[in-house]
C-alpha cells in the first residue's frame, strides 16, 4: 500500500492561489488513481479532483473547475494541486487519497467516493480569508 504525505497548505486571501503537493512513498504508484478531498469540521469528505494513472484524465468537482488543476509526476511519485481564484468556501483540510486501478481511465461514479480509496494522507490545512 502506498504512503501519502502532502504539503503546501497555509493562509491565503480570497482571490489569491495555493499549490497542494502529495508525495507517495512505495512501489508502483503509475499503478494508483489519485485524488484530492476535502473536509470541514461537522461534514463528510468531499471530492475535490482526480487524475488517472497516467495523468491524462482528469475530472473536477464542479464549484472547483476551472480554478483547480490536478497533475501527477510518475517520476517524481507526487500529485499536485494548483488552486487560483481562491474563495472563503475552499476552507478545508484537503487530502490526498489513492487507489489500485486497472484501467488508465476515470470513472467518476467511483473517483468522486471517498470509500472507493485505500489510501490516504493526514491532510493539509488550507485557510481562504475574505
Amino acid at each position: 500500500q502506498v504512503q501519502l504525505e502532502e504539503s503546501g497548505g497555509g493562509l491565503v486571501q480570497a482571490g489569491g492561489s495555493l499549490s497542494l503537493s502529495c508525495a507517495a512513498s512505495g512501489r508502483l504508484f503509475s499503478r494508483y488513481l489519485m485524488a484530492w478531498f476535502r473536509q470541514t469540521p461537522g461534514s463528510e469528505r468531499q471530492f475535490v479532483a482526480a487524475v488517472s494513472r497516467s495523468g491524462g484524465a482528469t475530472y473536477y468537482e464542479d464549484s472547483v473547475k476551472g480554478r483547480f488543476t490536478i497533475s501527477r509526476n510518475s517520476a517524481e511519485s507526487t500529485v499536485h494541486l494548483r488552486m487560483s481564484s481562491l474563495e472563503p468556501e475552499d476552507t478545508a483540510t484537503y487530502y490526498c487519497a489513492a487507489t489500485v486501478q486497472g484501467r488508465d481511465s476515470i470513472d467518476p461514479r467511483s473517483a468522486t467516493n471517498p470509500r472507493s480509496f485505500t489510501s490516504w494522507g493526514q491532510g493539509t490545512r488550507v485557510t481562504v480569508s475574505s
